[in-house]
């Protein structure tokens, strides 16, 4: 009875007990365990995480916002983009090496297929991969141009086999579609934070037709740019 009684005076309050097991709901859902694991090996933006792990940006958003929002990633923006990474905190990183003990894998080797053009642990930016980030960061910072391949190619002294092969390389999809991407992703979320009218948002994403804009917009979201604003705001 002595051990006992000296075992419960030492025992944490039930609140720490409280806190622990909101974690654990939190990556509960496998998919956002995922994303947390990879976010605590790169550096990545939304549409990045969805090339990555095959999921809509959607999908990635939504897990995002409550990984965020339980302390357990950060943030930073880089012009027009948000970047996302694991939180630098003890706790954190207890986290992250209990998951991997738990499922045996480790911390996986710097490869185009995940860490692509991010710093894994200490390894440093290629040269050539600083360039496609470049490329990368211009094209969302430019929108609302149509920038050929060729133009490209002459901004960044390189020929454009390699910049669409390298490109592809190393965000696993081909230039065009993966500027598509962000363009939707910037149009959803002007529909949603701005009263602009939808031909409007249209021009600012790179689109001169507004019924081209809408078949791509409905493609990506399954409703129509007007829908999707009128969904957002009655939530």
């Amino acid at each position: 009875m002595p051990q006992y009684t000296e075992s419960r005076a030492n025992s944490p309050e039930i609140s720490a007990f409280g806190t622990l097991s909101e974690v654990f709901k939190l990556l509960a859902d496998p998919t956002r365990l995922q994303v947390f694991w990879t976010l605590c090996h790169v550096e990545a933006c939304v549409i990045d995480l969805a090339a990555m792990l095959e999921i809509s940006s959607p999908a990635i958003s939504h897990h995002l916002k409550l990984l965020r929002e339980g302390g357990m990633i950060v943030s930073r923006r880089e012009g027009k983009e948000v970047y996302y990474t694991a939180a630098h905190t003890q706790g954190v990183l207890t986290l992250h090496h209990a998951v991997e003990e738990i499922m045996q894998v480790s911390c996986p080797e710097r490869s185009k297929t995940l860490c692509g053009y991010f710093a894994c642990g200490d390894l440093e930016l290629t040269q050539q991969e600083q360039v496609f980030r470049e490329v990368h960061n211009y094209l969302v910072e430019h929108l609302d141009q149509r920038i050929t391949i060729e133009e490209l190619a002459k901004l960044f002294l390189m020929n454009t086999t390699t910049l669409k092969d390298g490109f592809k390389a190393l965000y696993g999809t081909s230039i065009a579609a993966h500027i598509k991407e962000h363009r939707m992703e910037k149009a959803a979320w002007l529909l949603k934070e701005s009263e602009l009218p939808v031909s409007q948002v249209a021009r600012q994403v790179g689109y001169a037709s507004q019924s081209k804009f809408s078949a791509v917009f409905y493609q990506q979201y399954g409703r129509s740019p007007l829908e999707y604003r009128k969904n957002r705001q009655m939530k």
